[in-house]
C-alpha cells in the first residue's frame, strides 16, 4: 500500500481519493506524490520511482525523498552529412535505428528533390509564411500528445530570453476543440487583444482569422506518428496522476471504471472496444477522443470530422501549406528546432541552445512512466486504418524538412 501525506492545507478528501488511485491502478516504476514539504510513503520495496511533475524519488527501501532528481536525459540527434547540416547543438540519442530513420527521411527528401530537379528552385522565402502574418503573435493551436507541453514550456523560457508575453488558455471540465462561428470569431478577437508580441496556445482546431476581418497571426504547431500518438493519449488517460489532478481541479467528477484503467491497449484493439475501433469515415465527437490529427489542420468544418478521410487530409494540408508558418515533428525536434529558430527568429532565436542545456528537465513534463510496449504487430493492425492521417503526418515532415534544405542553400 502506498501512502503520500498532503499538506494540511488541502482538502481532507484528497487522501482518501488517493487511496483509490492506488488500489486501483497497476503501479510499475512510478508512484503519484502530491506537492508539499515532505512525502511519507508506505509501500512494497522498488528500485526506483518518478512522477514527472513531482521531484520525488523512492530509495531502494521504499522511502520517498523529495529532491531534485536527474533521469538518463535522451537528446535526439541528426548527424546529417554537411549538405544537411542540423547545426551545432548535436546530441548522442540511445535509438539508432530511429535515428537512422530520421537521417533516411531527411536524405530521402533531398535525394527526391535533387532527382526532380526541385533543390535548385528550392527556396526559403517561397516556404516561409511568416512573411504573410500582418501582426506579431504566434497563434498555436497545440495538437494534444504530440509533446506540446514540452513545447509550450520552452515558448515560456524562451518569452524571457526574448522579449514577449506568453498566454495560454485555462484548463477546461470539458475542452471543446471545434467551435461554432461565433466562438471562433470570440477566440480570434481576444487573441487580438493581446500585447504584441504575444504567444497564446490552446487545444483548437485551425482558426481562420481573417474570415472575421483580423489580421493573419503566425500559426504554429506539433506533430506526430498516427500510432504512436494515440497509444500515448490512451495511457495518459488511464494514468493515475491525470486523474489526481483532475480530481483536484473538479472535485466533483466521477471516478473512471478500474476495468477500464487497467485494461491495455493491445488487448483493447484485439476485442474490438469502441474506444480501440478505427472505422473509415466514422464520424465521433467524443470528448477527449484525438485519433484524427488532421482535425486541428483542416479546422471546424463538419467536412473535417471523418476519421481517416481524404477530404479532410487535403483541406489538412492546405492550412499546413499555405498557412502555417512551421509544422514541427516531435520524432526530429532538431530539425524542428533549426526549422524554427530561421523561420520564426522573432520567438524562437535561441531555441535549441535552450532546449538542449534543459532537456533533462524539458523531456520530464508530461512524460509518462505508466505506458507499457506495444507490440510491432498491434501497431501494424491498427496503422491499416491511418492511411490518411499517415499520409499527413510524412507530409508535414517532407515540409519541415524542405524548409530545412531551403536555409542550407547559396542565398539566391
Amino acid at each position: 500500500m502506498l501512502r503520500c501525506e498532503w499538506p494540511l492545507s488541502q482538502s481532507g478528501s484528497v487522501p482518501a481519493f488517493l487511496s483509490w488511485v492506488v488500489s486501483h491502478f497497476t503501479i510499475r516504476q512510478s508512484v503519484y506524490t502530491p506537492p508539499g514539504d515532505g512525502c511519507i510513503v508506505d509501500m512494497q520495496p522498488l528500485q526506483s520511482c518518478y512522477h514527472p511533475h513531482m521531484m520525488c524519488t523512492c530509495n531502494a527501501r521504499g522511502n520517498m525523498e523529495q529532491k531534485d532528481t536527474e533521469r538518463e536525459g535522451t537528446q535526439q540527434q541528426a548527424a546529417h552529412e554537411p549538405h544537411v547540416s542540423a547545426g551545432a547543438n548535436q546530441s548522442h540519442h540511445p535509438d539508432m535505428h530511429q535515428h537512422q530513420e530520421l537521417i533516411g527521411n531527411l536524405h530521402h527528401t533531398y535525394n527526391y528533390l535533387k532527382s526532380t530537379g526541385q533543390m535548385q528552385s528550392l527556396k526559403a522565402m517561397e516556404l516561409n509564411n511568416t512573411r504573410r502574418a500582418e501582426v506579431p503573435i504566434i497563434f498555436f493551436n497545440r495538437v494534444p500528445k504530440v509533446g506540446s507541453q514540452t513545447f509550450m514550456e520552452l515558448l515560456r523560457r524562451l518569452a524571457v530570453r526574448n522579449d514577449y508575453t506568453f498566454h495560454r488558455d485555462v484548463v477546461q471540465r470539458l475542452e471543446v476543440i471545434r467551435l461554432s462561428p461565433e466562438r471562433q470569431h470570440e477566440l480570434a478577437e481576444m487573441v487580438m487583444d493581446l500585447p504584441v508580441p504575444s504567444v497564446y496556445v490552446k487545444h483548437v482546431c485551425y482558426t481562420n482569422f481573417t474570415r472575421f476581418g483580423l489580421p493573419m497571426p503566425i500559426y504554429v504547431n506539433m506533430v506526430r506518428d498516427p500510432v504512436e500518438r494515440i497509444i500515448s493519449w490512451y495511457y495518459y488517460v488511464r494514468a493515475p496522476w491525470y486523474y489526481v489532478e483532475r480530481k483536484q481541479a473538479f472535485p466533483d467528477l466521477p471516478l473512471p471504471d478500474p476495468r477500464w484503467l487497467k485494461k491495455d491497449f493491445e488487448t483493447c484493439v484485439l476485442q474490438g472496444d469502441p474506444e480501440c475501433t478505427y472505422s473509415q469515415n466514422a464520424v465521433h465527437e467524443g470528448i477527449g477522443d484525438h485519433r484524427r490529427q488532421t482535425l486541428f489542420f483542416c479546422g471546424h468544418g463538419e467536412e473535417c470530422l471523418p476519421f481517416n478521410s481524404a477530404g479532410a487530409l487535403e483541406r489538412a494540408k492546405y492550412a499546413v501549406e499555405s498557412q502555417y508558418a512551421v509544422v514541427g515533428v516531435l520524432e526530429d525536434l532538431n530539425t524542428t528546432l533549426t526549422v524554427l529558430e530561421k523561420y520564426v527568429p522573432r520567438f524562437f532565436t535561441g531555441a535549441s541552445s535552450v532546449y538542449f542545456n534543459e532537456v533533462n528537465v524539458l523531456q520530464k513534463i508530461n512524460k509518462n512512466s505508466f505506458k507499457p510496449p506495444v507490440s510491432e504487430e498491434i501497431k501494424d493492425l491498427v496503422r491499416r486504418n491511418f492511411t490518411k492521417e499517415i499520409e499527413f503526418y510524412q507530409f508535414c515532415k517532407q515540409r519541415l524538412y524542405k524548409q530545412y534544405l531551403a536555409t542550407q542553400l547559396p542565398l539566391k
